[in-house]
């Protein structure tokens, strides 16, 4: 068995496709667009990654409710610092430096337009 990868359904394709790309090191690999369906799909990953997030646009869909159940999407950094004030810096919804019961700060959350929450992670604490 291998992860593929994940779905995330956006508002505006492009807002999310810019952050995606902005806030992390994420590239556009394929695009599918079904104009009579009214959806189009866009696959992102990380180079030297399998695993791709998938943007699923609904045409005029007015948004999401993400409900309680929904978690977060995780990704180790080797700078956890520095990351963590490049996304402050470029005006993002960021969480502090946190760190689970004892110990020291190790991640913080980012939050993507559409009210996702990505946890960027300390490559050496995962």
């Amino acid at each position: 068995m291998k992860l593929l990868h994940t779905c995330i359904r956006v508002k505006d394709l492009d807002k999310s496709i810019d952050f995606y790309t902005s806030a992390f090191p994420f590239k556009e690999v394929r695009r599918k667009d079904f104009p009579d369906h009214k959806f189009t799909l866009v696959f992102l990953k990380t180079e030297g990654e399998d695993f791709e997030l998938e943007l699923t646009y609904n045409y005029d869909h007015p948004g999401y409710d993400l409900g309680n159940g929904y978690g977060h999407l995780a990704v180790g950094v080797e700078d956890l610092e520095a990351s963590h004030q490049a996304h402050k810096a470029a005006g993002y919804e960021v969480t502090d430096l946190k760190g689970l019961p004892n110990q020291d700060p190790h991640y913080y959350f980012v939050v993507d337009p559409d009210g996702y929450k990505i946890e960027v992670i300390r490559l050496a604490n995962h």
